[in-house]
């Protein structure tokens, strides 16, 4: 049956109510005397079409467009029709034109994909999350321009071999703002699009999940953080220009209280309030996770509060400190690290990292709690930030001797 399924396409015109001397264009699809139409939004005037041919008429720039998008259409349907075929699926006029126009669930495209992501996730995840997943579309939209020489690829099509070449793909793509992908930065591609992939076999877009014998490459890194005498370095060192003074501070206050930089940047005065032990906490949360946090403020901490609390251009927007962008505090603090004899490459998350590190786990705090101030909702997570570092590892060390000591003195006594 599906074998002998014939299929017609021809195009008509209607007249338009409200434009008597002009005419629109649909497409007539036609499988074993059952139609199906739809408008291709193209209009013209009566006089230019020419109804032996179904074709427009003339020489003009538009008609010849016209024709040429009739062409494609003709052959589009055809091509759907022949698809229909392949899959061994009932064939009707009305399955045709769904696969020709993509709405049909088989029909779907890598892009039809991608768009039902951002578009139903854009409420869900956080904005940062999102800008990533734009970034992966954007990166996935010149793959298939670049390489494949193609505008986008049905879902039934993505195979273990289109992975693989995306990966190589990723790791050569070099974005106009920055360097090439590092081996993490091209998994974090890829396991977006694996991320997709998966809610494409949810919503029964593909049979299949192409990423079955796929399996994603990251490669460990050490979190680079700051040691007590470095911290005390830049806390020591002055800086004439008054934003470099500024961003030193910020960066300080992010060592003793572990805030990300979007967390600095959302704190406002309501924030600060005073705890159960009548001392002053910060009460905000991650914008990240959404994790509420709850931080009771270090010396070092307060008095940077206290440092800008009359401040009128920050006391103007009820904020607690001075605001910069997050790539021009990256950049000062570089300049900050060449100045103080710093080599390591110092960000603004390195704070993050420092305080879980030299200020907290190093000083004796437990890891729960150290889990709790950073606003993590696993404990797994803060083992991979926060490294217990060589002076702690010594000082329990030289702990672990004395105890033996005075054990085997105790010993030696009772004798």
């Amino acid at each position: 049956m599906l074998e002998n399924s014939r299929l017609s396409v021809v195009f008509v015109v209607r007249k338009l109510t409200s434009k008597m001397d002009t005419i629109k264009v649909y497409a007539r699809v036609t499988v074993d005397g059952k139609r199906a139409e739809f408008s291709l939004n193209r209009e013209l005037a009566v006089s230019l079409w020419d109804e032996k041919r179904k074709r427009g008429k003339g020489h003009s720039k538009y008609v010849i467009s016209l024709n040429k998008y009739l062409d494609q259409v003709f052959t589009g349907l055809h091509e759907a029709h022949r698809q229909l075929l392949q899959e061994d699926v009932d064939i009707s006029s009305k399955a045709v034109k769904a696969r020709f126009l993509k709405e049909d669930e088989r029909g779907k495209t890598l892009l039809d994909l991608i768009a039902y992501h951002n578009s139903t996730m854009a409420t869900v995840l956080r904005p940062g999350t999102m800008k990533n997943y734009y970034s992966t579309e954007k990166c996935i939209k010149k793959f298939l321009k670049e390489d494949l020489n193609i505008e986008d690829i049905l879902l039934k099509k993505l195979k273990y071999g289109f992975i693989v070449d995306f990966e190589q793909y990723v790791r050569r793509y070099k974005p106009s703002t920055r360097m090439n992908c590092t081996n993490n930065g091209a998994m974090k591609h890829i396991e977006r699009l694996k991320k997709m992939s998966r809610l494409a076999v949810r919503l029964e877009w593909l049979d299949k999940d192409p990423f079955v014998n796929y399996k994603l490459k990251f490669k460990k890194t050490e979190r680079q953080y700051l040691t007590e005498r470095e911290i005390k370095l830049i806390e020591e060192t002055a800086f004439q220009v008054p934003s470099y003074r500024k961003i030193k501070d910020l960066f300080i206050f992010a060592c003793y209280t572990g805030l990300s930089y979007v967390d600095v940047r959302e704190l406002k005065a309501n924030h600060l309030v005073k705890g159960m032990d009548g001392n002053d906490w910060l009460y905000t949360k991650r914008t990240k996770t959404d994790e509420s946090l709850k931080i009771p403020l270090l010396p070092k901490a307060k008095e940077i509060i206290e440092k800008y609390k009359d401040d009128p251009d920050i006391n103007a927007n009820e904020r607690l400190l001075p605001i910069y962008t997050n790539h021009m505090i990256n950049r000062t603090l570089k300049d900050i690290a060449d100045t103080c004899g710093i080599r390591k490459r110092l960000t603004f998350h390195v704070a993050r990292h420092t305080f879980a590190t030299a200020v907290t786990l190093s000083n004796g705090v437990p890891i729960e709690t150290v889990s709790k101030l950073l606003g993590h909702t696993k404990l797994s997570t803060t083992q991979i930030y926060a490294k217990v570092v060589e002076k702690k590892v010594g000082e329990d060390m030289q702990n672990l001797m004395a105890t033996m000591k005075r054990k085997n003195y105790g010993a030696e006594e009772a004798y």
